[in-house]
């Protein structure tokens, strides 16, 4: 199968990408490397460094043909959504109508879109929140997430286009940039294995949904044959940040490197941030035979022992 992949050389791409060049697809990658690295590639991948709003990219799907296209390319830090709406509009809203503009006109089967479980849904009084929850997002970034389902549904509507948006919580593991403004897990671990203390906003107690990179790399694939729709990719499960700290202090400290990871520090609460987030995975399980398999135990511990073999010196 010919698949492209936007957003390809990111965290959740790269994995993405090394799965479909395992199974034995011809996978092309679309990504600006604004955040993504070309070395965490494999490298049967063919890589493109293109802006998914160019105009150049319709190019490339007319002479490359794909079957289908997963589209991860996005503007993904909410408090840039906030300073400057328009230029996250500008990728993840006019970005993804031009790749389906492209994606038509060059016939393709299918698009995957990577929604947001926690920034699409907004504030819920269902814990775990299901897929027919009124969707009210207070980001622009969360609205933009919400316009991009709308235009897949369109084309789906008015073209034949089969889609599946996949709302996912939130992600962690290996690769994940600690040097970002999101990524929580990869932010703490680079912070304990230096011996610095992390800053947790607020009190801690706000809780969020963590699956592991790798059961949503499977959703994925089994979304590129399922039945088309809107999957929340989740674990139904809630961890405050303090137990997360908790969970990484003691991974970080079960490496024998002789460094004790310091307790966290307090900062004040983000305004507007949501205390919970956690997203019921039944319709997937329904639909797709997908189901979460990494323990946040397990998946933490993976996740630290891969940032340590990355520091130079540190075992």
């Amino acid at each position: 199968m010919r698949a492209l992949v936007t957003g390809g050389a990111g965290f959740l791409g790269s994995h993405l990408v090394d799965r479909l060049v395992a199974d034995g697809h011809q996978v092309t990658v679309i990504d600006d490397l604004s955040t993504g690295h070309a070395e965490q590639l494999a490298a049967a991948a063919d890589l493109h460094r293109l802006d998914v709003a160019s105009p150049w990219v319709g190019q490339l799907l007319l002479r490359v043909r794909p079957e289908l296209v997963f589209h991860l390319a996005a503007q993904a830090d909410l408090r840039l959504s906030v300073r400057d709406p328009l230029a996250d509009a500008r990728t993840n809203v006019t970005g993804t109508v031009q790749l389906l503009t492209a994606a038509v006109a060059s016939g393709v089967r299918r698009m995957v879109f990577a929604s947001s479980g926690g920034a699409i849904y907004g504030d819920t009084e269902q814990i775990p929140t299901n897929e027919s929850h009124v969707l009210r997002p207070a980001s622009p970034y969360g609205a933009a997430k919400m316009a991009g389902e709308a235009y897949l549904s369109a084309f789906a509507g008015s073209f034949g286009l089969e889609t599946v948006a996949l709302r996912m919580s939130n992600i962690y593991g290996p690769r994940q940039d600690p040097h970002g403004e999101a990524g929580v897990v990869a932010i703490f671990t680079n912070q304990l294995m230096a011996g610095l203390a992390p800053v947790i906003n607020g009190d801690g107690r706000q809780t969020r949904d963590y699956v592991f990179v790798e059961d949503v790399v499977e959703a994925f694939v089994r979304a590129a044959s399922g039945p088309a729709g809107a999957y929340n990719v989740s674990t139904a499960k809630e961890t405050s940040v303090m137990e997360i700290c908790g969970h990484l202090q003691a991974a970080v400290a079960a490496l024998g490197s002789g460094v004790t990871p310091p307790s966290p520090t307090h900062g004040p609460a983000k305004a507007g941030e949501q205390m919970r987030s956690c997203l019921d995975w039944k319709r997937a399980r329904e639909k797709l035979g997908w189901e979460p398999k990494v323990s946040i135990a397990s998946g933490l511990a993976r996740t630290v022992s891969y940032y340590a073999k990355e520091a130079e010196g540190y075992l």
